[in-house]
């Protein structure tokens, strides 16, 4: 019984035992989380203060960066007044030096310096009216220059409608009695020998009369076209009696023929036509073919706008 009471006295104190470690190691439990939560929020703390503080101190490097740009620029600005004061000085005391030379000097010296100023002021208004004047001419030959342009383009314009005239009048016959074309400013109507004249002759043919009076209808149309007509023959020596001996004569003879059925219309104003012979010196092409001497013998009529207007312009 004894032994009994002993082992239960034993068993007792050991469950006090563990019920104070359990209790105490609970209870060390709850310090530690507490402590712990504590630690942690001091340092969620720690670095929130941390993250702001380097913001900061970026902020204060931005501002000690734009502080040092301005006082540089303020160092700029001092240095840029400093040599304006310098040069504001010199100016000063060359002034005073000249006043100073005023006051002091004789009349004599005061008369030499005013005859200076004025000699000065003279010079700097005689630039002034050789500037205006020539700025007035420069616009007057703008206007000219732009006048000169606009008769030139009126004349090619007419160039253009005579050209186009002359073709529609001359509709009825074809490329290889006829061609119209421009050159030079001009309108040429190149007539071939086959159209006016039989060979050796100067004589116009009916057909070639046709083709003369209604070119002869549009000359009529314009008084301003002046009218040269060019006789021309190939390089076959020719050798003739009486009227025409030669080339030269039959090319002369060719092209007043041609006047003369030109000058059939009385609406036509002979001053306005030129009557040449060019003989064989003026060729299309120089070879010695059958085919280049037929193209080279031919009468061309030269029609070109009168420029009276346009070379008064060009002149002044």
């Amino acid at each position: 019984m004894k032994t009994l009471n002993v082992v239960l006295l034993i068993l007792l104190y050991s469950m006090l035992l563990s019920c104070v470690s359990t209790k105490k190691f609970n209870d060390m439990e709850v310090r530690y989380r507490l402590e712990n939560e504590g630690l942690r929020s001091d340092l969620l703390k720690a670095g929130t203060e941390n993250t702001e503080l380097s913001g900061s101190l970026s902020r204060v490097s931005n501002l000690n960066s734009e502080l040092s740009k301005k006082l540089e620029d303020l160092d700029f600005e001092l240095e840029m007044l400093k040599r304006t004061k310098e040069s504001l000085e010199k100016d000063k005391s060359s002034l005073e030096a000249q006043l100073k030379a005023v006051q002091t000097g004789t009349s004599t010296e005061i008369q030499r310096l005013m005859a200076e100023l004025q000699k000065t002021r003279d010079d700097l208004n005689t630039r002034e009216d050789k500037i205006r004047e020539s700025e007035k001419e420069l616009q007057e030959r703008n206007l000219k220059l732009i006048e000169l342009q606009e008769a030139l383009k009126q004349k090619e314009e007419a160039v253009n409608r005579l050209r186009q005239t002359v073709t529609s009048a001359l509709t009825g016959f074809n490329n290889n009695e006829l061609t119209v074309f421009e050159k030079d400013g001009k309108v040429y109507v190149s007539l071939e020998e086959q159209l006016l004249f039989k060979s050796g002759q100067w004589e116009v043919d009916p057909r070639g009369q046709q083709a003369l009076k209604d070119l002869g209808n549009v000359l009529a149309l314009n008084p301003d076209i002046n009218i040269m007509v060019e006789g021309h023959t190939d390089d076959v020596p020719m050798r003739g009696a009486n009227q025409v001996k030669d080339n030269w004569d039959l090319s002369v003879m060719r092209a007043t023929a041609v006047t003369k059925v030109l000058l059939q219309n009385q609406n036509i104003d002979p001053v306005r036509i030129i009557a040449a012979g060019r003989s064989e010196y003026l060729p299309l092409d120089v070879d010695k073919t059958p085919e280049s001497r037929k193209k080279n013998r031919r009468t061309e009529i030269i029609l070109t706008p009168k420029l009276d207007e346009l070379l008064k312009l060009m002149e002044n």
